[in-house]
């Protein structure tokens, strides 16, 4: 069997709290313990879109707004083999960010044992992962770019 890698999407979630953007941290228990944002796999014939939104209601049991697709790319592989994917030896993703307005999130207790809502820093100091920290300073930049905009205020 061909090794591959799983198509999936990252999506950094953030709601707007007296004018500071606040971003939802996850963390994770199902395959490996940490902080993430919420991210999942495409299936079949889903659109990015609709996987982005389905991850989040999934993840979340809230509805997104504001979605934004950054046109930004990754690929990692796994630390080890996961026996509910077999001969998936990794992921790709595409980011994306988008908005909820509710603080309190129901999460799904299958992958994550609990959430946290901080700023920007503290969001950066808690991810586990190089590649998210990545995309949450791009992302970061551009909300920032939005939300203090002459035109918002």
């Amino acid at each position: 069997m061909k090794s591959k890698y799983r198509k999936a999407v990252f999506v950094i979630v953030y709601r707007i709290e007296k004018n500071n953007i606040k971003y939802l941290l996850l963390k994770r228990k199902l395959h490996w313990k940490g902080w993430e944002f919420p991210k999942g796999g495409i299936k079949d014939k889903e659109s990015l879109l609709k996987t982005v939104k389905r991850e989040i209601k999934e993840e979340t049991s809230q509805d997104t707004f504001n979605i934004k697709d950054y046109k930004l790319s990754g690929k990692y592989k796994y630390n080890k083999i996961y026996p509910d994917r077999p001969g998936i030896i990794g992921q790709t993703y595409k980011l994306f960010s988008a908005e909820i307005k509710n603080k309190k999130v129901k999460i799904s207790k299958k992958e994550h044992s609990s959430y946290v809502w901080k700023d920007y820093k503290n969001t950066l100091k808690l991810l586990t992962w190089s590649n998210q920290r990545k995309c949450l300073k791009y992302v970061n930049k551009r909300l920032e770019e939005l939300y203090n905009s002459p035109k918002r205020k």
